[in-house]
């Protein structure tokens, strides 16, 4: 069931690259689809930060 899940949530990136209209909307879809990771990956990065510092006091 969460392998349906993932399926459906993923965009088609390279679709969407062959059918971009201009190099701009093409640097938009790769920011697009990279920048919710990096997000997660700061805050996750923070978070351990956080907990470190507190750890360490």
């Amino acid at each position: 069931m969460n392998k349906l899940i993932v399926l459906l949530q993923q965009p088609d990136i390279e679709q969407k690259m062959q059918e971009a209209p201009d190099s701009a909307y093409e640097i938009g879809v790769v920011i697009g689809s990279y920048l919710p990771f990096v997000v997660l990956v700061g805050v996750a990065y923070g978070i351990y930060h956080y907990n470190k510092k507190k750890r360490g006091s």
